[in-house]
């Protein structure tokens, strides 16, 4: 017969709460809420956070080029989205897809855990480029007495801001690993 006399473990963060649970790289004990549970088995989060480092491979200038490609393409799609109306909004997503696979190809595939926040960024403001103008000369004539001008030019902009926002929020999920 074996002798299961085997001693208590506690978890290395929390003392009190004892626990059978090991991490699966460190073998520190862990509890249910102190670990995280991975393909593989539980880790600590120390490990966990310290193999999620490794994944950051992106070099300061991917940043400006992400920018400044997501910008550029989302600012042409605007225009082409305009040239089919209310079709644009089915087209956006796709739109979006076409640039972050763009950014992606022109970064060699190099991720960081801010890239897709500020590609997503990036094109939401070059899609909003050429809106930018009417808002301007819209808040210029706001005080001249013509609601029904502005109303109707505010309007006019609604379509636009879905555009950006539906490309903006494709790139950030396709960038940041959720296929859409």
């Amino acid at each position: 017969m074996s002798d299961n006399t085997q001693q208590p473990m506690y978890c290395y963060s929390h003392p009190q709460r004892e626990t059978l649970l090991r991490c699966n790289r460190c073998d520190k004990p862990i509890c249910t809420s102190c670990g995280v549970r991975t393909p593989t088995g539980f880790r600590c989060k120390e490990c966990v956070r310290g193999q999620q480092k490794i994944f950051d491979t992106a070099q300061w200038w991917d940043f400006p080029l992400a920018v400044l490609t997501a910008g550029v393409l989302a600012f042409f799609s605007t225009f082409i989205a305009g040239m089919v109306g209310f079709f644009m909004l089915f087209l956006a997503p796709v739109a979006g897809i076409i640039i972050a696979e763009a950014v992606r190809r022109l970064l060699k595939k190099r991720r960081s855990k801010n890239l897709p926040l500020i590609t997503a960024a990036a094109a939401f403001v070059g899609a909003m480029l050429p809106t930018l103008g009417n808002i301007a000369i819209l808040l210029l004539f706001a005080g001249s007495g013509q609601g029904a001008n502005l109303l109707g030019g505010f309007i006019s902009m609604i379509w636009p801001l879905i555009f950006a926002l539906l490309v903006a929020s494709s790139i950030y999920f396709r960038l940041k690993g959720i296929r859409v």
